[in-house]
Parts: C-alpha cells; structure tokens; sequence
C-alpha cells in the first residue's frame, strides 16, 4: 500500500527537501489534483481496532516494552499523561474523521506474537511478511511485524524502512482481509536512513546526531517509523483514503511531513525539541510509564500544513 522511505545519503536530502515542499504547498492549484493532498472518497478505518504485534527474531524485553507503551499511550485514557502527549499527538488524525464524518477510531494494545526462532529464516520476501501478519488475529486489528536487527526484508534499506497494506486469510470458511504494518530494526544496517535523526548522516544546523530518547537507537527509529505507519494506516487503510501524489506510491499523513519533527523544522534540522536533563535524550511526547518519545509531524487536513506537538 505504502512505504515510509529512505535509502541513501542523497536521497535522505531529496524526500526531506520534498516533504518541506509539500508541507508549505500542499494546498496548491484545484486543477492540479495530483499535486494536492486529498480525500479519495475511500474508508478509513474505524471503529474499536486492536494493534497486535508480532516479534520477529530477538528483542529483548526491554526493547519490547518501548514499543508496547508507545501503543498503549495513543488511547484517550492516556490523555492524562503530561503533555505534550503521545494522545495529543494522535488528535491531528483524529482530525481526518472529523471532516469526513466516516465514524471514529479507538487503538488499544492487543496480543502479542514472539517468534525467536525465526520460522521463515533471516531473509524474507514481501510474501513471508504478509503470512506473519496472518499470525495475529485479523478482526477489527491492525497486524504489526517487527523484525529485528538481523533481519533481512526485501526493499529494507534500499528503498523503505517500513511499510503497511493489507493481508487475507481464513476466518472459517471465509476469506478476511486485515491492515497489517512491518517495520524493521535498521540499527545494524541502515540507521542513517531509517533511524535519523538519531544517526549520521546530519547536515546544515544540527551538527551530530541526536540522543534517542530510550537509549536505543534502533527501537526509538522503529516508533518513529511505526508511528508514520499507523498514521498512513488510519487514513489511507485501502489506497483510497487521504493522499497525495500516485495510489502506487502516496504521501500520506505521516510520510507527507518526513524529516520534521519540532518547531521550525527543515531539511536537516528536525526542529526544536525538548531535551531529557538526565539522558540528553531528544523528545517532543511524553507516554505511558513515564516513557519519552520522538515523534514524526503529521500533516493536518484543516491547516493543510505539517503539524508538530509544540
């Protein structure tokens, strides 16, 4: 359906200096349908909507608790937690239900698959990641594999960082179709493409890399990725929600707005931020369990403009 991307230093410079472009013009001539972001007519997913996720390969426990938390804090309960929020966050997609009046949207942590034996090897196709999706339970969910940093994934690093679509299976004698998301752990190899901005390659301002606010490179890039995803996933579910550009290769909510994070944002500098006085981790919402977060602007529909928390 879509892909967050990244690949090389160059092309880092060219979808930055792109997602600044579309975010200042995105509302550009009506006639240029192509060139504007847009609704196109198509569902969005709705309603209560569990997100399972299934582990592929090995992450620590403490690795997956900062996946799981960055789940649990997109739901309205965890507004109480101290702003900026992750809840907080999550309201500019909130926003493209209320335009089109398609129902709600309500995410809460689901079941959770581990397969630390790697049952379909270390190099995987688009095909094995749709059967590991298949895994989890396919009814009002969104299906999320995560593999892990010795993971090969076809198109990993070359040309995305992630990914979501739609799966199918058997539900009784029926076939099921379910949203599913892959994300990978890009720590070994690739962080500068899909784990900046805590990774070289940096340019112009922000002259080093900047501290992940869980002290893990690799899973903090992973939320980053996966938080773009659900984004794309929540509004363009079946290729015909909100998005810009062709339906084989969108921008859509969250990869509209690539590379900008704070105030101020442009291409090389992720914006203003707030900093941890304790770990010097970069962070601009808060979660559950007293965890921190980075999260990517999310392209607001009635602005048309890239949203940031702060």
């Amino acid at each position: 359906m879509a892909s967050f991307v990244l690949s090389n230093n160059l092309r880092v410079l060219l979808l930055l200096f792109a997602a600044t472009f579309v975010c200042l013009e995105a509302k550009t001539d009506e006639t240029q349908d192509y060139m504007s972001f847009q609704y196109h007519k198509g569902a969005l997913l709705t309603g209560d909507v569990s997100i399972n996720l299934i582990w592929y390969g090995k992450f620590k426990p403490s690795q997956r608790a900062i996946v799981t938390d960055f789940v649990a804090s997109l739901s309205s309960s965890s507004r109480r937690t101290q702003k900026p929020s992750v809840a907080t966050w999550w309201k500019t997609v909130e926003k493209y239900y209320r335009k089109t009046t398609r129902g709600h949207l309500t995410l809460s942590l689901g079941e959770q698959i581990l397969d630390e034996s790697y049952s379909l090897g270390k190099s995987l196709t688009e095909r094995n990641i749709k059967a590991l999706a298949a895994k989890g339970r396919q009814s009002y969910a969104v299906n999320v594999v995560l593999t892990s940093a010795d993971v090969s994934v076809q198109g990993f690093c070359m040309n995305r960082c992630g990914s979501h679509g739609l799966g199918s299976g058997l539900s009784g004698k029926k076939i099921s179709k379910f949203a599913y998301i892959w994300v990978g752990n890009s720590e070994t190899q690739c962080p500068g493409q899909c784990a900046w901005p805590f990774h070289a390659p940096v340019y112009g301002p922000q002259s080093s890399p900047l501290k992940a606010p869980n002290k893990d490179v690799g899973l903090d890039g992973m939320v980053v990725n996966l938080a773009s995803l659900l984004a794309g996933t929540a509004t363009n579910p079946f290729g015909d929600g909100y998005y810009q550009g062709p339906k084989t290769a969108p921008l859509e909510a969250g990869s509209a707005c690539t590379g900008a994070y704070g105030k101020g944002s442009y291409p090389g500098y992720a914006g203003e931020l707030l900093v941890d006085a304790t770990t010097g981790g970069s962070y601009n919402a808060k979660g559950a369990n007293g965890r921190k977060y980075l999260l990517p602007a999310l392209f607001d529909p009635e602005t048309s403009a890239c949203s940031t928390l702060f």
